[in-house]
């Protein structure tokens, strides 16, 4: 009897699994927990302590969007960096690091361009963009360090062409410590302008290759 149960709570956490990849990719859901609690509530449980991790939801979505998404996500995706790519060189002196979706590999056509920029005050990046003429707005993001150990950082967000540029505000000691990543609870993985043209280059050479002209 015992293991007919596990056998089920096993087919319903690939159930979950699946389906909290769906509604990311098609729904752009960003948030894994918002995501997971979803898809258990129309999958008709929604009190399960059975959720996925983020991890294996995580592996499921690059595995949806590459099955179901294919040269439509690879497109949106080589935008992104492309615009990436071009914020960082406009935010050279504070040493850009780029984040998020747009670096792993999984952003849709509504993610931003996330980035970590390093400066002795956020006022220094404000008084940047207001000599520039860019709009832009303020907030903050509670972001965690170590094991359990929560900062409320400076956000800075400005429209760049067709995509919303979202930098989070570090000091330069900043750079030596990632904030722990969403997915994993590992540190963030973080790349410098050099690494994300390598990525670009290799977005459009697999698209070229994929689709011929």
């Amino acid at each position: 009897m015992a293991k007919r149960s596990n056998t089920k709570d096993q087919r319903m956490r690939e159930r979950l699994i699946q389906e909290a990849a769906r509604i990311m990719a098609e729904e752009g859901v960003r948030d894994h927990f918002q995501a997971k609690r979803k898809a258990a509530e129309r999958l008709g449980a929604p009190d399960t302590r059975n959720l996925p991790s983020n991890r294996e939801v995580q592996s499921a979505l690059v595995e949806y969007q590459r099955l179901f998404l294919g040269e439509e996500q690879g497109a949106w995706l080589r935008s992104l960096r492309e615009a990436a790519v071009q914020a960082m060189g406009f935010f050279e002196p504070f040493r850009p690091r780029l984040v998020g979706p747009v670096l792993s590999g999984t952003a849709d056509q509504g993610c931003d361009v996330h980035l970590h920029v390093f400066a002795e005050t956020p006022e220094e990046i404000t008084l940047f963009l207001m000599e520039r003429g860019v709009p832009h707005e303020t907030s903050e993001r509670r972001l965690r360090f170590g094991r359990d150990q929560w900062e409320a950082l400076p956000v800075i967000r400005f429209v760049a062409g067709e995509h919303v540029v979202d930098l989070t505000v570090f000091s330069p000691k900043g750079l030596r410590e990632a904030p722990r990543s969403q997915v994993d609870g590992r540190p963030m993985a973080r790349a410098a302008v050099a690494e994300v043209e390598a990525l670009l280059a290799a977005d459009e050479a697999g698209a070229a290759e994929a689709f011929p002209p």
